[in-house]
């Protein structure tokens, strides 16, 4: 059996973790497992101009490859940038992921 060491883990992933060991265990079925998946996902945080930027510089890429990386145009980029326009959905949803792991995910 493998320990699991709680304590590097946020309280949504101990529940998430511990939901998941009862699906494999057969006390949860499939539709409550979904429930606990979306309940814990981790929140998407609104951005700023300047995170964008900071994000973008902090990682080393230019506007134009941030845009090809988030797969939207340099134009959206750079209005993000100057507080133009702001990202919603799945670009957001990016965006946190290059903020909290870096830009290689994107690069797959």
């Amino acid at each position: 059996m493998v320990k699991n060491d709680f304590k590097e883990l946020s309280p949504l992933e101990v529940i998430h973790q511990t939901a998941n060991g009862l699906y494999d265990s057969g006390i949860i079925d499939g539709k409550t497992m979904r429930q606990y998946d979306e309940l814990c996902l981790p929140p998407v945080a609104a951005l700023s101009a300047d995170d964008i930027k900071q994000v973008r510089i902090k990682n080393k890429v230019s506007q134009t490859l941030f845009a090809k990386l988030l797969n939207v145009s340099i134009s959206t980029v750079k209005q993000w940038e100057l507080g133009k326009r702001h990202p919603h959905g799945a670009s957001l949803k990016l965006l946190n992921i290059v903020l909290s792991q870096g830009i290689e995910p994107l690069r797959h």
